[in-house]
């Protein structure tokens, strides 16, 4: 009975807070817009029993979808988001590897410390963050002034409202994500591993390559999903650091709730990205799985 309780309570709330919700999105973006509250129909009738209900059927279509492969807009929004992302993980993990690498070659202990100057940005609210960067950034911001004091540039430089800021403010927001994942996954590599292929003839480099690498594996790759995915659909950031020409389907999606009040073409664009960051999940889930029964 305890066992059943156990493995219940983690089905119970993905089925609450994960399935349901889904299904509520699934359902608005297979309606219509209507002028109304919700602004969407058909509405179920439970009160009319099973004509209600074929009533409610009848009224479900795919136009949404369809509309989505018509209109240049949202396919754009979702291709410039992959290559947001992707690149915002390619250079996140270019910056956050050779810090948690550093971190587990120092003395043990300072790694404590230098763990909660990794966590320490949390504990400033995500905005005040943001709108810093937005200071630093801006034509009459630290930056510009610092390199226009040391001479390395004559006029300031345009990096507000420009995919560079959107860049710079991804990196700096989920770097936390993927230092943390690494540098547990290099904290228990053997260091003994390291002497022996030394040993055999590979320098500190072949060494890095050749060992270090592929045990963190794992790590980098739980790294990059957790910056990946919600890099995808994030709004606060291009909203605020990007300018005109970045295209990110969090705006878009935004946009469709907010400003057009069309839920049901905004609840489709959401149903098409959520699958979009499930089905890598899954293939690289079974790929993983099909692996362990190999090694087995």
């Amino acid at each position: 009975m305890r066992k059943a309780v156990l493995i219940a309570v983690p089905y119970v709330w993905l089925l609450a807070l994960f399935l349901v919700p889904f299904l509520i999105v699934l359902k608005i973006s297979l309606s219509d817009i209507a002028l109304a509250r919700p602004p969407y129909a058909p509405q179920l009738d439970l009160a009319a029993g099973w004509e209600g209900l074929r009533a409610f059927l009848s009224g479900l279509d795919f136009e949404n979808f369809t509309f989505l492969t018509k209109d240049d807009l949202y396919w754009k929004a979702y291709l410039s988001s992959l290559q947001i992302a992707a690149i915002s993980t390619l250079l996140t993990l270019l910056v956050g590897y050779p810090i948690a690498y550093g971190m587990v070659r120092a003395n043990p202990e300072w790694r404590p410390t230098l763990l909660m100057l990794v966590i320490l940005p949390f504990w400033t609210s995500f905005l005040i963050r943001v709108y810093s960067w937005m200071g630093i950034l801006s034509t009459e911001g630290v930056l510009n002034q610092v390199l226009l004091a040391i001479g390395v540039i004559s006029e300031p430089l345009q990096i507000m409202n420009t995919n560079t800021a959107v860049y710079i403010g991804i990196v700096y927001t989920y770097l936390p994500f993927m230092i943390l994942p690494i540098y547990s996954a290099l904290e228990k590599l053997d260091d003994s591993l390291l002497e022996a292929a030394e040993d055999l003839g590979c320098s500190r480099l072949s060494a890095f390559w050749l060992v270090t690498i592929p045990l963190s594996t794992g790590g980098i790759i739980a790294g990059c999903f957790l910056v990946f995915i919600p890099a995808l659909g994030e709004f606060v950031i291009p909203s605020l650091l990007g300018g005109s020409d970045t295209l990110m389907i969090g705006k878009v999606l935004w946009e469709e709730f907010f400003s057009n009040r069309d839920w049901p073409v905004a609840s489709a664009v959401a149903v098409i990205l959520l699958a979009i960051l499930i089905i890598p999940i899954i293939l690289f889930q079974r790929n993983q799985q099909l692996a362990r029964e190999a090694d087995t």
